[in-house]
C-alpha cells in the first residue's frame, strides 16, 4: 500500500496577526524556515515514497497553493476547491473519495499544512509505525508527547498496547484547565492531540458512512459534480454546501472503535499563537526572538518581528511587537491569544486591516497600495515575466501607468503599444484595456488611479487567462 498525503491547507490563521491575514494566512508565510509553512509540509515528504500529494484549500487561496506547490517542483500535485469550509471530516472524505479512484488500497496520511515538525528522521519513524496499524485496519492518529502542561490543546489518553510503538485509544479529551494538564503530565499516557492522521481511505469512509451517511451523500455528490478549472478540480458547490460541517474527531475518530494513537516526540508545534513563535524561536541572551530590522536595549524576553521599518524598544519585557506596512501589534506574550478579539473587531467594525496585507498577491504578481485618498489610488505594480492581466475595463476610475523598469505590452480598445521605463500611458474611464509583460524580467510600473470610486470590485473582466473572467 502506498502513502497519498493530504495536506489540508484551509485556515484564517487569525492569532498571528497582523503578519497573518485572511487572504494570506500562516500556512503560506515563512514563520520557521525559508519556505512557508505549507512548502516545509511538503519538504518533510520527500524521502518518504508516496503518490502524488493532494492540496485541499479554499477558493481564494488558490493561487497561492499553485504557486507554492510549484516553487517545491512539484508537478503532479492534485488541488481540490472549497466552495466553504465544512471542516475537517467532510475535507478528509472528499480526499477519500478522490484517492480510491487513483488507488483502491490508498492509506492517506492527513497533515496539516501550518505545524512545525523540528526533527524529520522521528516523524518519518511515526509515519512507519502508524502504517504498520493501518494496513491491519486502524484508523491512527498521532499523539503529540507532552512536554509542559498545555491547556490550548485537546489530549488522547492511551489504552493497552497493540504493538511496541501504537496503543488503542482510550478516549479524546476537550482542552483542559491548567491543574487538569498539571494532572496529565503527572500521570503520563496522555498526549497532545495532533490533527495529524493515517488510515485507510476506504476504511475511513466505511467507518464515517455509519456515523455520518449524510456526510459522504454530499461528498459523494460534490466530487461527481466538479469540474476542472486550470491546475484546481472545483468542487460541486450547492452539494457541498448541503454536507454537515464536522470535524473528523467528533465525526468518526471518538466514535470509532478501531482507533488508535502512535506517540510522536520530533519538535512538534501548530505555531498557534505568537508566544508558541517564540518558544521555537531562535534567543538572544536575554531571552529575545527577533525578525527583520530590530534594535533592543535593556529588553527581555521579547518576540519582536518587523516587516518593514526599524522596531526600537527600550526597557521592556514580555511583549510581542509586530510591525507590518498598515499595523503595528503590542501585546503581552501571556495575552497573545486574545488577539482574535481585534480581528473579531476589525470584522465588525467593516475594515479591511484583517482581510489583506497592502501588498496583495495575485496570479501573475502582486501589487502594493502605497497611497490612498478620497478620490485617488497610488499602487506598486509587479508583473511577472511573460504574465498577463485580465482583458478589463472599469466604470469608475482612469488610471496612469508610469513604467519603472520592463516593458509592457498595453492594450487600450483595439490598439497594442509597448511602453518602455520612463514612459507612461493612460487609460480613461470605461474603456477596455490589458496589461502583459512580454520580457524576460519583472515588470515595475506605478499606476495612479483617480475616480469617484476605487475599489477592487469595480472591474469588469472580459478575458482573464486565470479564470476570473
Amino acid at each position: 500500500m502506498h502513502l497519498k498525503p493530504v495536506i489540508l491547507a484551509g485556515g484564517s490563521g487569525s492569532r498571528l496577526w497582523p503578519y497573518s491575514r485572511q487572504l494570506n494566512p500562516k500556512q503560506f508565510l515563512p514563520l520557521t524556515g525559508e519556505g512557508s509553512m505549507l512548502q516545509e509540509t511538503l519538504k518533510r515528504l520527500e524521502s518518504i515514497e508516496h503518490h502524488a500529494p493532494l492540496l485541499i484549500c479554499n477558493e481564494e487561496h488558490r493561487f497561492l497553493v499553485a504557486e507554492q506547490v510549484r516553487q517545491q517542483g512539484i508537478s503532479n500535485a492534485s488541488i481540490l476547491l472549497e466552495p466553504e469550509g465544512r471542516n475537517t471530516a467532510p475535507a478528509i472524505a472528499v480526499a477519500a473519495l478522490h484517492a480510491i479512484v487513483e488507488d483502491p488500497s490508498a492509506l492517506l496520511l492527513v497533515l496539516a499544512a501550518d505545524h512545525l515538525i523540528r526533527d524529520v528522521e522521528k516523524f518519518h519513524e511515526s509515519i512507519n509505525h502508524a502504517q504498520t496499524l493501518a494496513e491491519s485496519n486502524h484508523l491512527v492518529t498521532f499523539g503529540i508527547v507532552p512536554t509542559h502542561a498545555e491547556t490550548g490543546y485537546g489530549y488522547i489518553q492511551r489504552g493497552v498496547g497493540l504493538n511496541d510503538f501504537g496503543f488503542r485509544v482510550k478516549r479524546f479529551v476537550e482542552k483542559p484547565d491548567s491543574n487538569t494538564a498539571e494532572d496529565y503530565l503527572a500521570t503520563g499516557g496522555y498526549y497532545w492531540n495532533s490533527g495529524m492522521f493515517l488510515f485507510s481511505a476506504k476504511r475511513y469512509l466505511d467507518e464515517l458512512e455509519r456515523f455520518q451517511p449524510a456526510m459522504v451523500e454530499a461528498c459523494r455528490a460534490a466530487l461527481a459534480g466538479a469540474s476542472q478549472d486550470l491546475d484546481f478540480t472545483r468542487l460541486d458547490a450547492e452539494a457541498f454546501r448541503s454536507c454537515p460541517s464536522d470535524s473528523i474527531d467528533y465525526a468518526v475518530m471518538e466514535r470509532t472503535e478501531q482507533v488508535a494513537v502512535v506517540p510522536l516526540e520530533a519538535g512538534w508545534s501548530d505555531i498557534g499563537s505568537w508566544s508558541a513563535l517564540w518558544d521555537v524561536k531562535e534567543h538572544d541572551a536575554q531571552g529575545n526572538a527577533c525578525h527583520g530590522d530590530v534594535m533592543l536595549h535593556d529588553s527581555h524576553g521579547l518576540m519582536v518581528h518587523s516587516d518593514h521599518r526599524l522596531v526600537a524598544t527600550v526597557g521592556v519585557e514580555d511583549l510581542v511587537v509586530v510591525e507590518t506596512k498598515d499595523a503595528v501589534l503590542v501585546a503581552h506574550k501571556d495575552r497573545v491569544q486574545e488577539v482574535k478579539k481585534i480581528v473579531e473587531r476589525l470584522k465588525n467594525e467593516g475594515r479591511q486591516e484583517h482581510i489583506n496585507h497592502r501588498e496583495v498577491y495575485r496570479p501573475w504578481g502582486v501589487y502594493d497600495s502605497i497611497d490612498k485618498g478620497e478620490r485617488y489610488q497610488v499602487k506598486c505594480i509587479t508583473v511577472k515575466p511573460g504574465a498577463k492581466l485580465s482583458v478589463q475595463m472599469h466604470h469608475h476610475r482612469a488610471e496612469h501607468w508610469i513604467v519603472v523598469s520592463g516593458t509592457a505590452k498595453v492594450t487600450i480598445g483595439d490598439k497594442t503599444q509597448l511602453v518602455s521605463e520612463n514612459e507612461s500611458t493612460y487609460i480613461p474611464i470605461g474603456q477596455v484595456h490589458a496589461l502583459e509583460n512580454p520580457g524576460k524580467i519583472p515588470l515595475e510600473l506605478i499606476e495612479v488611479q483617480s475616480g469617484s470610486y476605487l475599489g477592487e470590485d469595480d472591474i469588469v473582466r472580459f478575458n482573464d487567462r486565470y479564470g476570473r473572467s
